[in-house]
């Protein structure tokens, strides 16, 4: 394998859904990308996904030509992790890109199979909010315990080991939580929007292609923020409050936007009434307030002059898409 840490010869990305797609792109994409030194690119898919499939990738389709895409079976929730770090160590770079809806206890896996198999550059499932800011508000209180618990393992275990550098990238929410039914802030259907929190509450919001171009950036050019080794970066495509939120959509959309607050106490009664539904819980940890916005001017993407889509460019552009999947 290669010495130079901004020049792997190896990545495999886990999870091939939108954020893993827009990270592969945005690798092919990158100026320091060179097929020449980094000769090989795979996905990881489980077996019953690949034996169900009439065909699996063997190229990616980008403006240089087709890039070849290898193609790693694992159970990142069921294989026992010896059998994971096997088949990581064939790699520089690993990036978990599907980790949302992930069972509990995978997050932490895969980071120890990671941490097992020696790999060179570590990104673990924590491209949302800054755990341990939300954490240090006593967020066990209300109700974010299983939330933030694995995500608080996989830190300490990453920061306890020197083997493989690791970089957590913070990208806020993604943009198109935002118009996702259950969580609740857009209703495009019902015309209707929602503060968490209160208006002027504010999140950071990015756009998935975003997350993807930022961690190529940090895959090969890890750079000064730290200094080569392991750490965590800020990232944002916009941070607005709720209101701002409520203004983009109804000049976007036209007006006749009812709006409602979902305040604290309310999420709180919702949480301990609905303890299986995780949505609550993060309805409250984005409504805090604490840990889940940050100045852009702190974000890695403004330091290096790297412009990420806005969420009225980004609103604009989906419009009628949006509507589609609200309809």
């Amino acid at each position: 394998m290669s010495t130079s840490p901004s020049h792997p010869t190896s990545i495999l990305i886990l999870g091939s859904g939108e954020l893993g797609s827009a990270i592969l792109r945005a690798l092919v994409a990158h100026p320091s990308y060179n097929p020449a030194v980094t000769t090989k690119l795979a996905i990881l898919r489980r077996p019953e996904s690949l034996a169900s499939s009439s065909s699996s990738p063997s190229s990616l389709a980008t403006p240089r030509g087709p890039v070849p895409l290898a193609c790693e079976a694992a159970d990142l929730a069921r294989d026992p992790v010896a059998s994971l770090a096997a088949v990581f160590r064939g790699y520089d770079v690993v990036v978990h890109a599907g980790g949302f809806a992930a069972p509990r206890g995978t997050l932490l896996r895969v980071a120890e199979a990671a941490v097992q198999a020696g790999v060179r550059r570590f990104f673990p499932w924590q491209f949302g909010a800054d755990y341990e800011a939300v954490a240090a508000a006593a967020a066990e209180r209300s109700g974010h315990g299983e939330l933030l618990g694995e995500m608080l393992a996989v830190r300490k275990l990453l920061r306890g080991q020197r083997g493989t550098r690791w970089t957590v990238v913070s990208a806020g929410l993604f943009m198109s939580f935002l118009f996702l039914g259950g969580f609740g802030v857009v209703d495009l259907a019902g015309r209707k929007v929602r503060a968490l929190g209160g208006w002027e509450t504010k999140v950071t919001v990015t756009e998935a292609e975003g997350i993807g171009r930022m961690v190529a950036e940090m895959v090969f050019c890890p750079g000064e923020e730290m200094g080569g080794e392991s750490g965590v970066v800020y990232v944002a495509g916009d941070t607005v409050s709720y209101a701002e939120v409520a203004e983009i959509v109804e000049e976007v959309y036209g007006g006749g936007f009812e709006r409602e607050v979902l305040d604290l106490a309310r999420l709180e009664k919702r949480i301990v009434q609905e303890p299986a539904d995780v949505m609550p819980k993060y309805q409250h940890m984005f409504g805090a307030g604490i840990g889940v916005s940050w100045d852009k001017e702190k974000t890695v993407n403004y330091r290096r002059g790297i412009r990420l889509t806005s969420l009225r460019e980004y609103v604009e552009r989906n419009k009628d898409a949006l509507a589609d999947r609200n309809r």
